[in-house]
């Protein structure tokens, strides 16, 4: 049984080491010249940055799937960042979150006297929502409907309050507007708004204080040629790199292969690992569907002739208006004025990202996607968060810097994101869970679709996940006589 794979992003990657387990040859064709996708990175006269995803959760779910898919613990190291990260809000307050329970306690007490006890409630209810959460809708495809609305699943589904906004859920636990910023800010770790996204998302930052926030020694991009190598140890494995797809063949309701420069190429089976909502350029005759894009991002990159070795490997920086923020970035769809903006300084834990004595430095601006910015003209704009990275946390930065790279959301865009959108589709209520494109998006028999639009949603370890739940599709649909209806 012969599959493509069209897209060489982690989701097909993971999803080609799976099947190819369960016994499919599998061709990838990727339009890049190299795998990876975002999960990549930015490189120059020596010095290595991710340019994509910095923030690892879930490390237990990413070694189980690892593990799964063929890829032994042995292969990489997970750092513990401890402390998680600090956020600094404009007022001057510094709140620093910690792997366990303890300490991190004793920082509320420190910071924000008199929430103690809300999060405690936010720490034993998390936990709670998490243990139904997870199983029931991580673990889970609903290419079948009926599967999600079972009486069991809606009874779960009102436990996590779907109904509610993360800030609204954040509300019942703390009293303090910055401490509960603090706990809905993670939203935007898949580009959601952290005002209206619903309340499910809530289980992001319960799990960085539960699992915590890991780093991937080498970069999250080392994470790329692990896999690569991997799959090119197995036989059933073709890899074809600066080959993009034209179309997908479908007749008579089934796939039949795909169209190259080359021409056309028979196949039992083809996965989408584009970003879904361009599948409509790719598969002649489909209804085009209108999705909401996740926020963008300005993503900045500097090579520095020093490390900070004072300032966590994850800072947080709140603007004078968070609402303020997130209204331009989700609403207006304009350049929010005096932004938020989080910094990722991984030189502190891992010097084998620069020369010696050197550093690397990521600053994240969260921006509209799909606007009318001229993101061109906008360098004194992109100056001034510089000028507050370096007021606020990292002192002689301007000098410090040996180079600086500057990516927008119309780079993501022209690469093949949403709308220049940086984390797949929107995670609003009506994109979640059964309203998400599924692992099998359309009835027609043998056409599967993984990545970071796609059920599960985003973020690396949930699209691993999806990948996951596309290989046990793909084994249903060929291997035990599922129809495509």
């Amino acid at each position: 049984m012969k599959l493509a794979i069209v897209g060489g992003g982690v989701g097909g990657l993971m999803s080609a080491l799976f099947l190819t387990k369960q016994g499919f040859d599998v061709t990838i064709f990727e339009k890049e010249d190299k795998l990876g996708g975002r999960l990549t990175f930015v490189e120059r006269d020596g010095f290595r940055i991710d340019e994509g995803p910095t923030i690892v959760l879930l490390p237990e779910m990413f070694k189980k799937l690892l593990e799964e898919a063929g890829v032994e613990k042995e292969r990489y190291q997970l750092l513990l960042c401890d402390p998680l990260y600090t956020i600094r809000f404009p007022d001057g307050k510094v709140y620093t979150k910690y792997p366990d329970f303890e300490r991190q306690l004793e920082e509320v007490e420190k910071v924000f006297p008199g929430e103690q006890d809300g999060f405690r409630r936010f720490m034993k209810e998390g936990k709670e929502r998490f243990d139904i959460g997870a199983p029931a809708f991580l673990e889970h495809s609903f290419v079948n409907k009926a599967d999600f609305w079972t009486p069991g699943n809606i009874k779960k589904l009102m436990k996590l309050k779907p109904q509610q906004s993360v800030k609204k859920l954040m509300s019942n636990y703390f009293k303090d507007e910055r401490l509960q910023l603090a706990y809905t800010l993670q939203a935007l770790y898949i580009g959601g708004d952290p005002f209206n996204a619903p309340a499910i998302y809530s289980l992001v930052p319960f799990s960085e204080h539960e699992h915590g926030v890991h780093y991937l020694k080498g970069g999250y991009g080392s994470l790329i040629p692990l896999l690569e190598e991997e799959l090119r140890s197995r036989p059933n494995v073709a890899i074809h790199t600066g080959t993009p797809v034209k179309s997908l063949v479908i007749e008579e309701g089934a796939a039949k292969g795909i169209e190259t420069e080359a021409g056309f190429q028979p196949f039992d089976g083809v996965i989408y690992n584009g970003d879904f909502p361009s599948i409509a350029s790719v598969l002649p005759g489909v209804k085009k569907k209108e999705f909401i894009p996740s926020s963008g991002c300005v993503l900045l990159y500097f090579g520095l002739d020093k490390v900070y070795e004072d300032v966590n490997v994850h800072q947080f920086f709140i603007g004078s208006s968070y609402s303020g923020h997130m209204d331009s970035v989700f609403s207006k769809k304009k350049l929010p004025e005096d932004p938020a903006f989080y910094t990722f300084h991984p030189s502190k834990i891992d010097a084998s990202l620069a020369p010696e004595g050197k550093g690397v430095l990521y600053v994240l601006i969260p921006v509209p996607a799909g606007s009318d910015v001229d993101w061109a003209s906008e360098t004194a704009w992109i100056d001034e968060v510089v000028d507050r990275a370096e007021q606020l946390a990292f002192p002689g930065l301007r000098d410090a810097v040996e180079w600086m790279e500057v990516r927008t959301p119309s780079e993501a865009e022209a690469f093949g994101l949403f709308k220049g959108g940086s984390f797949g589709i929107g995670p609003t209520l009506f994109q979640s869970g059964v309203f998400r494109p599924q692992v099998k998006p359309f009835k027609t028999r043998g056409l599967f679709a993984v990545g970071a639009s796609v059920h599960p949603g985003g973020g690396i370890p949930i699209v691993m996940q999806g990948a996951k739940l596309l290989a046990e599709e793909v084994e249903l649909e060929f291997n035990s006589g599922r129809s495509g209806s």
